[in-house]
């Protein structure tokens, strides 16, 4: 026998429970009809369900057809809980979408429809309320094949039935030209591919159209090709009466048994035990010792599942498209702990995924994140009857959201002593309704896969906040560029620190752009209303299509603002006296149209928020201190080799002169540049500018240390290059090059042990015959004496290359080609000029050090 799971989907007030309960009772399953109205619906088992007449939470029910074993899956219709009718749809085989004869396609409808496209569900149709008078039925399918799909065929009108099912499919057409019938395994490939979408027409209420679909469903239907592994699907948690933790889920491979072991990524990593198996059908259940392919059922035992969880070879889950739009605040009675209160709003967020709780911790209140205001109402008669407690909400307020309009690079670093990591992130606009989305280009000899791996995860598990009001960011690809850890000092928590500091000074140095929630509506008002309608939409700051002529009215169809539409219906029912009718459906967000006046009314100061720093942190002298946002790019550590199109350098063509003199560094920046771009192509490499504003930053040899140097620099310098450089050293040279060039060595000696980085001096011996290179370390210094036939400029432009991979590396010279060519290998060059400079601050360091002793 087949197995299938159906859901039954509508827009509120269809008849979709009251399908339901036909299907159930045409079956066999029921022995006697419920009826909603009644109170009294097998599938309406909550007590809110019955007293509204409206279904929240999805049910199961099983039923037999004669080849078929079904279980069918009840969805909520109203919009405020269309999570609960969403995280359903990824465990059908096939749905039942309802229509109601008298409304026609709804906005709601529309919404649901492009769900089941996004989840390539088949579908069949079933058109209700065909027994009250006005209803038409050939206008009815025309508009389902305009505002649905043209694949829509009336499966109740044998006469064109084939005709129109062979024009789906040019294969099909084909063989049902030469042959003339169409096989019932045709039908069912059509469906199952959705190109045809069987309508009944009938109304279930009175059991008419209910059977044929019934038989629609077990001879056209098919049932999913099912793995050997197991597999599942979590869609929903719920609780029962006792309490305990049930996990809904649908196998999708293999099959379960009591006692199996589970296991997940998530929350750190879980295993847990399967205690009990529950095939539900209504309220009532029994249990099994196994669960084969295609099963729904209820389990107890596991803690750490979510709707939309795959387990086993199911793994991996889809993003919900549905978002709550409004923002409460929870209101609790005198004496109620509002800790205790948060416990119990995580588990009704559990299992009502469109509920989002929020702590504010500075303020110590609880905020929760709805769709509207019946899930609203629905809410605080759950934590009555359940937890005892009456509480109340403010009147609410938007759900804002910010998002990027231009890509930054932010960078993220974090080095208090004996903690290291640095971050380069690339922020990036992405399509409206993408979320965030997260991807490395960070070559693995710069930062270890694992650690590129932590990254990722520390990116996702966040909720980052933008910059103009602290609303939760979204629509943005954030890309991994580059970055840096410590072999002795990283630990896991400096990368999480590195990278939401990036993400944070990304934003703060992008365009940002304030969002708000739309609802997609359907204004049905009369004529003689049509004018007051538009301008009301217009003065909403809403846009609207040219208003549809109905036998009942006028229809406006459009996108407005929630936070201008959301109590728009009172006004609708006031102006038309009760004969218009509003249906809104979320249509994700959108920049805001009054963003100015939101922001200022938020008076969020993003600087300000010390939970979510954009500055980093540096390590200088043992101690950590921390470094604005605005100047962190200067003093990071590596260089991810990206530049924006705003950030390039905009430069002249300038005479190409090759540097005889001493040059005077940064006068001569524009020339060199221009002179290395002709040669080999834009510079992507932070020579220029690293140094640039690290010399416009520090102003004394304090400033310098602290901000801009660190233990694993390296200096390179070309030792007869500075010494015929420095006057004094070039006049010692003319009467003994010896003693010159154990000068210099003693004042980078004095050097070095200020900078307290890497220093290599290099001399030329490629003159020497028969030398094969030497290489010794003297007070602090590395001297290196080149080798027969390699001069100092090839070692250290090779020296250069190699360590710039891991390292920041400046090269002492005033050579100009030296300095283009290092400049193409990632390092920096530091003229002899600017190096005196520096040896004189570090002298003029040490002598006020000496100073200090002396007077103290």
């Amino acid at each position: 026998m087949k197995r299938l799971v159906i859901g039954i989907l509508a827009h509120v007030d269809a008849g979709k429970t009251t399908l339901s309960e036909a299907l159930l009772f045409s079956s066999g399953a029921l022995k006697k009809l419920g009826r909603v109205d009644h109170r009294d619906a097998f599938l309406d088992t909550f007590a809110l369900e019955r007293e509204r007449g409206i279904t929240i939470f999805s049910k199961q029910a099983e039923l037999a057809l004669p080849d078929t074993a079904v279980t069918l899956l009840d969805t909520p219709g109203h919009v405020d809980f269309s999570a609960e009718m969403e995280r359903t749809l990824q465990v059908l085989d096939y749905a039942v979408l309802v229509i109601s004869g008298t409304d026609g396609v709804q906005a709601h409808t529309e919404t649901l429809w492009r769900l089941l496209a996004r989840h390539h569900i088949p579908t069949f149709l079933f058109i209700n309320k065909m027994d009250i008078a006005g209803t038409d039925r050939p206008a009815l399918l025309d508009e389902l094949r305009l505002r649905l799909d043209s694949g829509c065929i009336d499966f109740g009108a044998p006469d064109t039935m084939a005709e129109e099912l062979a024009m789906c499919d040019e294969g099909l057409l084909e063989r049902y030209l030469s042959s003339g019938t169409i096989q019932a395994g045709d039908i069912a490939d059509l469906i199952a591919s959705r190109k045809a979408f069987p309508c009944y027409f009938g109304s279930a209420l009175k059991l008419d159209g209910v059977r044929e679909l019934l038989d629609g469903i077990d001879r056209y239907a098919r049932p999913p090709q099912y793995g050997d592994a197991f597999g599942a699907q979590v869609f929903k948690i719920a609780r029962d009466a006792q309490g305990n933790r049930l996990s809904y889920l649908k196998i999708t491979g293999g099959s379960l048994t009591v006692r199996t072991q589970m296991s997940g990524e998530a929350d750190g990593g879980w295993q847990e035990k399967v205690n009990q198996i529950r095939i539900y059908s209504g309220e009532k259940f029994q249990t099994v010792e196994c669960a084969e392919s295609g099963m729904v059922c209820a389990v107890t035992g596991l803690t750490h599942t979510r709707p939309g969880m795959g387990l086993g070879e199911a793994a991996g889950a889809m993003p919900a498209v549905l978002e709550p739009v409004l923002n409460y605040r929870v209101v609790l009675p005198e004496g109620c702990d509002a800790h205790t209160m948060l416990q119990h709003l995580r588990q009704l967020e559990e299992e009502e995924p469109l509920l989002r709780v929020v702590w504010n911790e500075r303020l110590g209140e609880i905020h929760v994140q709805l769709m509207g205001e019946v899930q609203l109402e629905i809410l605080t008669s759950l934590i009555a009857e359940r937890f005892g407690v009456q509480v109340s909400f403010d009147e609410g307020s938007i759900v804002y959201k910010e998002t990027i309009a231009s890509p930054a690079i932010g960078i993220g670093h974090f080095e208090p002593l004996r903690h290291y990591a640095e971050v380069h992130l690339l922020l990036e606009p992405g399509e409206r309704g993408s979320g965030l989305q997260f991807d490395t280009v960070c070559p693995t000899d710069m930062l270890d896969l694992n650690w590129q791996r932590l990254v990722l995860t520390h990116l996702a598990e966040k909720t980052h906040l933008g910059v103009l009001t602290g609303a939760p960011v979204t629509d943005i690809k954030i890309t991994l560029l580059a970055g840096r850890a410590h072999v002795k000092h990283t630990e896991g928590g400096d990368f999480r620190q590195a990278t939401y500091r990036a993400v944070r000074n990304g934003l703060m140095q992008a365009e940002s752009v304030l969002l708000e929630p739309f609802y997609s509506f359907r204004l049905e008002v009369p004529d003689d209303c049509v004018g007051r309608a538009m301008t009301d939409i217009q003065r909403m700051d809403g846009t609207f299509d040219p208003p549809e002529q109905t036998a009942a009215g006028t229809v406006l169809t459009g996108t407005a603002p929630v936070a201008s539409m959301r109590n728009y219906w009172t006004e609708v029912a006031a102006y038309t006296k009760g004969r218009g009718r509003l249906s809104c459906t979320p249509d994700g967000y959108a920049p805001c149209h009054n963003a100015a006046q939101v922001i200022e009314a938020v008076g969020y100061a993003a600087e300000r928020d010390t939970d979510n720093p954009a500055d980093s942190v540096f390590c200088s002298h043992g101690a950590g201190h921390v470094v604005p946002w605005d100047e962190v790019r200067v003093h990071a550590h590596v260089d991810s080799g990206v530049r924006l199109e705003q950030d390039e350098m905009e430069t002249q063509p300038a005479p190409v002169r090759r540097a005889a003199a001493p040059s005077s560094g940064l006068d001569d920046d524009k020339e060199l540049r221009a002179l290395f771009e002709r040669t080999y192509g834009p510079i992507k490499d932070r020579g220029f500018e690293a140094f640039r504003q690290s010399r416009k930053k520090a102003s004394s040899i304090e400033q310098l240390y602290v901000t801009r140097i660190r233990a694993d620099d390296y200096l390179l310098v070309d030792g007869y290059n500075i010494i015929f450089a420095w006057d004094e050293l070039h006049a010692m040279a003319e009467a003994d090059i010896n003693a010159a060039r154990e000068a210099l060595v003693n004042i980078l000696s004095d050097y070095q042990s200020i900078r307290k980085c890497h220093l290599i001096v290099v001399f030329d011996a490629y003159k020497v015959k028969g030398g094969t290179g030497a290489i010794e370390k003297r007070h602090g210094l590395h001297i290196v004496y080149t080798k027969e036939a390699e001069t100092a400029d090839m070692y250290i432009e090779q020296a250069s290359y190699d360590l710039s991979r891991k390292h920041r590396v400046r090269v002492a010279t005033s050579d100009g080609m030296e300095q283009m060519i290092i400049l193409g290998h990632g390092a920096e060059r530091l003229s002899a000029t600017e190096l005196k400079w520096e040896v004189e601050q570090a002298n003029q360091h040490i002598e006020a050090v000496i100073r200090n002793l002396q007077n103290n």
